[in-house]
């Protein structure tokens, strides 16, 4: 791998094991200094293990450093921010990928599992951001030539798709793609980039999958085939300058395999151009108008269900 990356500072967010080390390794390797931003927790968000943020980047090597402090407030994400400052004199690069996970069926939910999971895996990277933006676009306007601010959310398909006993993490997942498309937009004038990439990897996450019938149980099988190193190739693509002009976009990583996603925009219309409409109009427009553009309502494990390439 060339050093394209050279010189730049990355923070990357649950990047003590799984798809977040291996993309860490990857900017790394592409002669990043990456910041591995890791409180080390279990899946569920609990138990944090200081030492496997610390592991990764002696694990790393190069010049990788740990921050060991949960991210769930501003102050912290401050702290990292000014830490990957202080330490390498800028930041480049934000990779949101913390998450956890507290499954059930909806109505069996626990509203602090809600919270745990929607601070963690949504309101902490919106902290980040608010926290990093300043600084990449500081950078921008000081340099007129600089072009090369990059922002990549780790999200999921069971945010789109959704899935059994996910309402949490999904919720989290799909907002996700909102903030995305939101600080897109907000950074496009600055020229820093910010995309989503949906990972196929085995992960921490895939090992929890319990499945429900035999196609669930031949998706989690594949899943845990799939090495999280695509997905990080992928990642740092978007890192790279040669992705300058790739902003606001919904990717999926699936072994060799790669993926642009639609977003959501309208599809089908109908319209009552004589009068207001009634329940009664309404059934008949919707079945004859609407009714052949409704999305099925599949699991991601449905949708993916095939041979990924490896």
């Amino acid at each position: 791998m060339t050093k394209s990356l050279h010189g730049r500072v990355a923070i990357v967010t649950g990047a003590g094991r799984g798809i977040g080390l291996s993309i860490a390794n990857a900017l790394s390797k592409a002669g990043a200094n990456v910041v591995i931003a890791d409180s080390g927790v279990s899946i569920d968000g609990t138990e944090p293990d200081p030492t496997i943020g610390h592991t990764a980047a002696e694990k790393i090597g190069g010049s990788s450093i740990a921050f060991t402090e949960g991210l769930t407030s501003p102050t912290a994400a401050k702290a990292l921010v000014d830490y990957a400052n202080d330490s390498f004199g800028r930041i480049d690069i934000v990779v949101n990928n913390a998450a956890i996970l507290r499954d059930s069926f909806i109505f069996k939910g626990d509203p602090t599992d809600w919270d745990s999971v929607i601070e963690t895996n949504l309101s902490a990277a919106y902290y980040l951001l608010a926290a990093a933006t300043p600084l990449l676009r500081a950078q921008s306007k000081a340099n007129k030539d600089y072009r090369n601010g990059r922002i990549v959310n780790i999200t999921s398909t069971a945010g789109f798709y959704g899935n059994f006993g996910q309402a949490t993490y999904a919720s989290a997942k799909a907002g996700l793609l909102g903030l995305t498309r939101a600080v897109a937009l907000d950074m496009a004038r600055a020229g820093i980039t910010c995309n989503a990439v949906a990972p196929f990897a085995t992960t921490r996450v895939t090992e929890t999958i319990q499945p429900a019938n035999e196609s669930q149980a031949k998706y989690k099988a594949r899943a845990l085939r799939l090495p999280a190193d695509h997905v990080a190739t992928f990642v740092t693509y978007l890192c790279d300058e040669k992705a300058q002009h790739v902003s606001g976009q919904l990717f999926a990583v699936r072994g060799r395999e790669v993926f642009i996603f639609n977003q959501p925009r309208p599809k089908a219309r109908t319209v009552n151009t004589e009068t207001d409409w009634s329940v009664d109009t309404l059934a008949v427009a919707v079945d004859e108008d609407l009714k052949s553009s409704f999305t099925a309502l599949e699991t991601d494990l449905e949708a993916f269900n095939t041979e990924p390439v490896i």
